[in-house]
């Protein structure tokens, strides 16, 4: 009888169908996948319905490169694949902004794209597009599920390759054709059991003894060694060890924009307020999780000393024969480092406070620190940029651990910022990274908060970027996330009308500057339309105030600040004048 019973529960799991999207969405799941953005239409809507019956969080967007922006960013602060998921063509096009983007900086994302019936490809179809050859230049791989029994295999395929070695976008592209048709519940569980787990930070062959040797002894040997570190570090969760080598070794460091948090902003060795001095003077660099690209000047003359010898730290192989360093270790971050603590732990040397070059970068540090406050003590009306990002620093730091995360983005904004905000946890920063991206403000805020919920998002935005995604606030109203977005309203590009007399010419001058925006726009009144809380600001009291009000509610907030519109100026490269 029971025999019986088996039999006809097996028959009836054979009879029962699912369709792709459903097929899709296991998969992901099974994959340990707990949150998707995107933004849903023909012929994925289902695919994220049944994503979310099966307990993935799905955040949808109003534009798909916000979507990817915020996918991109959450792979970084995870160390796990951002999922996002879009239309066909165009929709496609659209989230390629943040696959690239990811592809750029190293973080893990994976775009999912509808796309077209295949056997309409050629025809003119709704939204046709090759999407395999349009992703190809920005994506490490792409996979195309071209029946519904290939969607298991490919759904893992393309998280094992996000974050296999060096980091970086996938693409998977899922025809309508395929997520309409069925399979039965038992051919879905054979499918699912046959795929291959991704597998989550594998990282290539383990440095050799002698090499890690080499790094200690040129380290042990140099007169003015510096410890460079970025956001790939960061990414590796390497904070620990790094703390471990500079504190036994006192060696000075000097941490990227993103890499700021590692070891805190405030601590003795940091050489950020005298990189100048440190990048100048050094002649033996270990440079941990950091491309040698423009963020650090290439790693050339005349910034760098000629004979500078760079030891190099990297996943990629690639990148450390593109680069031709000194001496290139391949591996994780924190594993190379902790090899090479291993090594200095039996031999150990530390260069000491009174060191003439740990004491040289502490002195200019201190006296360009002390210059800065100077500045900053100022209370400025109208503001110019510094007064406000004092304020909003304190605001900050008063919030004690965890820290806020920092969402960082525009020109005279986020290079004040940078200057001025201090971060004294890992991954409490966000900015426009290696391509210097604008558009990923709102964005990279719901990652935040999406992947750190324990923690309030704070981001310090110049109204140019901020227009890049401003509709995104309603996105943190409908989802009531912890994010207070502060405009710096300056009235345009860099300023409003910066043009010459003699630029003010021709048919249309008396058409606005084409870096002007509407002066003393009202960019608070966006989230309180959809029921969030905005703020105008023009005073430091009343910043105060309301940072003191939105940063303890912890709900959606847009502060508005009205800056100076001479404040400002032309903000390109990063320009370091410590």
């Amino acid at each position: 009888m029971a025999d019986s019973k088996t039999s006809a529960s097996n028959t009836e799991e054979s009879q029962i169908l699912i369709d792709g999207n459903v097929l899709a969405a296991r998969a992901l799941a099974l994959a340990g996948v707990r949150h998707m953005f995107g933004v849903v239409g023909i012929p994925v809507t289902s695919l994220a319905t049944r994503a979310v019956a099966l307990g993935i969080r799905f955040i949808a967007f109003h534009n798909e490169q916000s979507a990817g922006y915020a996918a991109s960013a959450y792979g970084y602060l995870t160390s796990r694949p951002g999922v996002f998921l879009t239309v066909s063509g165009p929709g496609c096009v659209h989230g390629l902004a943040g696959l690239s983007n990811a592809t750029v900086n190293t973080w893990p994302a994976v775009m999912i794209s509808g796309s077209c019936d295949q056997r309409d490809f050629g025809k003119g179809d709704f939204q046709e597009l090759d999407q395999i050859a349009a992703v190809q230049p920005f994506v490490k791989f792409a996979a195309k599920a071209t029946e519904i029994s290939h969607i298991p295999r490919v759904v893992l395929a393309v998280l094992s390759h996000a974050v296999e070695g060096r980091p970086g976008g996938c693409y998977l592209d899922l025809p309508t054709d395929v997520l309409h048709q069925k399979v039965s519940e038992e051919d879905a569980s054979l499918l699912l059991s046959e795929a291959e787990n991704p597998r989550f930070r594998v990282i290539g062959d383990s440095v050799s003894n002698l090499d890690i040797g080499k790094a200690v002894g040129l380290l042990r040997k140099a007169d003015k060694p510096l410890i460079v570190f970025g956001k790939g570090a960061a990414y590796a969760r390497a904070e620990n060890s790094l703390k471990k080598l500079i504190e036994t070794t006192g060696i000075p460091f000097l941490p990227t924009p993103m890499g700021k948090g590692l070891l805190p902003d405030t601590h003795e060795l940091a050489a950020t307020a005298a990189r100048s001095l440190a990048i100048g003077g050094c002649d033996v660099v270990l440079v941990v999780g950091a491309r040698l690209n423009w963020l650090l000047h290439f790693g050339e003359p005349p910034k760098w000393s000629t004979d500078v010898k760079f030891i190099l730290v990297d996943v990629s192989k690639e990148e450390i024969e593109l680069r031709k360093p000194y001496l290139g270790l391949v591996g994780d971050a924190g594993k190379v480092l902790d090899l090479i603590n291993r090594e200095i732990k039996d031999d150990p040397f530390c260069l000491g406070k009174s060191h003439p070059w740990v004491a040289a970068i502490s002195k200019k540090a201190k006296d360009n620190v002390a210059k800065m406050e100077i500045q900053l003590a100022k209370d400025v009306v109208p503001f110019n940029f510094f007064t406000p990002m004092r304020i909003i620093r304190d605001a900050i730091l008063a919030q004690g651990s965890p820290a806020p995360i920092l969402v960082s983005e525009g020109a005279n904004t986020m290079d004040v910022g940078r200057a001025v905000l201090v971060q004294n946890e890992p991954r409490t920063r966000l900015d426009a990274g290696t391509w210097g991206t604008m558009g990923v403000g709102l964005g990279y805020c719901i990652a935040a908060a999406v992947a750190s919920p324990d923690r309030l998002v704070v981001a310090v935005e110049g109204d140019s970027g901020f227009g890049f995604s401003a509709m995104e606030v309603e996105t943190l109203v409908r989802y009531q996330l912890p994010v207070v977005v502060i405009v710096f309203n300056n009235g345009g590009v860099y300023g409003g009308d910066r043009r010459n007399p003699d630029e003010i010419t021709g048919p249309y001058k008396d058409d606005p500057a084409p870096t002007s925006f509407v002066v003393g726009a009202a960019y608070h009144t966006l989230i309180e339309a959809f029921g969030g809380k905005g703020y105008v600001v023009e005073t430091p009291e009343v910043l105060k105030s309301v940072l003191s009000e939105s940063f303890s509610s912890r709900k959606p907030a847009v502060i508005n600040v009205i800056i100076d519109p001479y404040a400002g100026a032309e903000s390109g490269r990063m320009q370091h004048k410590n």
